[in-house]
């Protein structure tokens, strides 16, 4: 019976002779190497060009949307709130425009919800990240950050400079003027949002005078930490570390999808630029890192597709520039597919699908959602009502040998105005209904609701005597508004002793 070796300290061996073990940790020390790179700060530069305007447009209207909604007005009626666009927490409503949703209808939220990430999709597959590079919030609110740090401490060159220069009363100046203003910027984002949940005039007053409720400060309070934060501090990191988007946003496209990408072909290899030199035996890239300077993600569009970029075109702009003043053709680096690539690489005019699969499924499914939701919403009933049987007893003999149940109604008035509503049975032969508090013997129970609220109320059907055939038999509740004709129908079960 063989034993096994005794465990040594001695150097590994094999065929090849003495294997050293390294001790890494040593090893990263003595290089001063860390397993973490440590963050460069990014300046980009500003850009000039289309790109950079559209996205001053894109900014302007989704900050005056976002700023100035809650201040839209909206009648309906003397029993409503008239704010546009209100999450009314306290009352349970969602009121959008003309259209208010209460809490049973949450399925409106989830179609939003499908809509949205269906056209999220939509556009991911055919035109990218540009969700990211326009119309998202972390990017929208770094833009405008950006913009008044380059407004206070000046462009990229002068931002470094002042980084690293040492700290004196100018730059504690620059320095307190710019992070003031991030801070009020902070304070009306959270300040907007806390409007959507309550009158925006009312609460206004309250916050200047200092009686707002605790809930608005402290949202406030946590909106403007994220925003100042977020758009003052980690800026890519957001979209790069945080943001699950970039990792499914590769899963959507295709070799179709249009992309910013760089024309290797047209511009390698790359050299200095001299006026009057020749153009044979190189590319039209100059290598000036214009591209590098402006993007807000500090990337190199020239190294390829990169999880990293949001698709904000700003090297565009740049290249463009740098193209036209050298007199090269525009468009090094622009918007395209990397099947429009393989067809330039072929010698083929590149052509642009957007009619493929993926976009046949997204559409199909953002018309076929949003006409359920529209067919749901446009004959959507002004009158709910929900019966529920007592469960103990099931039923209660009465001395005459009839046999009484008892209900419990919820009845919900989804319009302004207050309505009397009238319950009719359809069931046992000579059932009838009482309302607990609230009828007299033998009249036809009423039921007032107020506007745009919901009632309960206990109701005792009575079958007379030898009316049950069966232990149990088939009710229909029927409520009715004589007014408007509205009308709903409940269908429950009235129960007696076994037979």
């Amino acid at each position: 019976m063989e034993t096994a070796a005794p465990m040594t300290d001695a150097p590994m061996t094999d065929v090849a002779g003495p294997v050293d073990t390294v001790d890494v940790r040593a090893v990263n020390k003595r290089e001063n190497r860390t397993l973490y790179k440590k963050r460069e700060k990014i300046h980009p530069r500003k850009a000039r060009g289309a790109f950079r305007k559209f996205k001053w447009f894109v900014m302007a209207v989704t900050l005056t949307i976002y700023y100035v909604t809650p201040w839209l007005r909206w009648d309906r009626g003397a029993n409503a709130p008239d704010q546009a666009v209100l999450v009314d927490l306290p009352g349970r409503r969602f009121y959008f425009f003309f259209i208010e949703l209460w809490p049973q209808e949450v399925y409106y939220i989830t179609g939003l919800l499908i809509l949205a990430a269906m056209a999220l999709f939509l556009t991911a597959t055919t035109v990218g990240r540009a969700w990211c590079g326009y119309s998202c919030p972390q990017t929208v609110w770094t833009d405008l950050f950006i913009a008044v740090e380059r407004l206070i401490e000046g462009d990229r060159n002068a931002r470094i400079r002042l980084d690293k220069a040492p700290m004196s009363a100018g730059k504690i100046a620059k320095r307190t003027v710019k992070h003031a203003i991030w801070l009020a910027i902070g304070v009306l984002t959270g300040g907007a949002w806390v409007f959507y949940f309550a009158d925006a005039p009312t609460l206004l007053g309250q916050l200047v005078e200092f009686d707002a409720p605790f809930a608005a400060w402290l949202w406030i309070g946590i909106l403007t930490a994220f925003t100042y934060v977020f758009g003052g501090f980690m800026r890519e990191q957001v979209c790069t570390y945080m943001c699950p988007w970039p990792r499914i946003q590769a899963a959507l496209g295709d070799e179709e999808t249009l992309i910013v990408n760089y024309d290797r072909a047209r511009g390698e290899p790359r050299g200095a630029y001299r006026r009057g030199a020749s153009w044979e035996g190189r590319g039209d890239c100059i290598d000036c890192n214009q591209c590098v300077a402006v993007c807000p993600m500090g990337i190199d569009i020239r190294d390829g597709l990169q999880l990293e970029c949001i698709s904000c075109a700003l090297c565009i702009d740049a290249c463009n520039d740098v193209m036209d003043k050298i007199g090269r053709p525009r468009n090094l680096i622009s918007y395209g597919s990397i099947a429009a690539a393989d067809a330039r690489a072929r010698g083929e005019t590149p052509k642009f699908r957007w009619i493929r699969g993926r976009t046949i499924i997204y559409s199909a499914m953002m018309l076929l959602v949003g006409a359920v939701m529209l067919y749901a919403l446009l004959t959507r009933e002004s009158l709910g009502l929900s019966v529920l049987h007592d469960r103990n007893p099931l039923y209660t003999p009465l001395s005459d040998g009839s046999v009484r149940n008892g209900y419990t109604l919820k009845i919900s008035n989804k319009t302004h105005d207050g309505r009397n509503f009238v319950l009719t049975l359809d069931g046992p032969a000579g059932a009838t209904a009482m309302r607990v508090g609230g009828d007299t013997a033998g009249a036809a129970p009423h039921f007032p609701v107020g506007p745009d609220q919901i009632a309960s109320f206990r109701v005792f059907v009575t079958v007379p005597a030898g009316a049950l055939t069966d232990e149990s038999a088939a009710l229909t509740m029927i409520l009715s508004d004589p007014g408007s004709g509205t009308r709903a129908v409940e269908e429950t079960s009235f129960r007696g002793p076994a037979k």
